[in-house]
C-alpha cells in the first residue's frame, strides 16, 4: 500500500514541452518546429483543451485575491 501514485502530467505537456524546446534551439529549425506546433495543435483539439495556465500563474492570482480581502 505505502506506494505513491506517479504525478499526472497536464494535458498535452509534452508537446507543449517540445515546441517550447524547439524554439530555444540554436540553429532554429523552422520546419521542425512548425510539425511540432501541428502536433500540439492535434493534441490540444483531441482533449477539447480550452485554456492553459502555468502553476505559479494561478497561485499568484490566489495570493493576490487574499491580501485584497485581508
Amino acid at each position: 500500500m505505502g506506494e505513491s501514485s506517479p504525478t499526472p502530467q497536464p494535458v498535452c505537456a509534452q508537446e507543449a514541452l517540445d515546441l517550447l524546446n524547439c524554439v530555444t534551439a540554436s540553429p532554429f529549425d523552422q520546419d521542425k518546429c512548425l510539425r511540432l506546433l501541428h502536433s500540439l495543435r492535434d493534441c490540444v483539439q483531441a482533449k477539447k483543451v480550452k485554456k492553459f495556465t502555468l502553476k505559479e500563474q494561478n497561485e499568484g492570482e490566489v495570493d493576490s485575491k487574499s491580501k485584497k480581502n485581508d
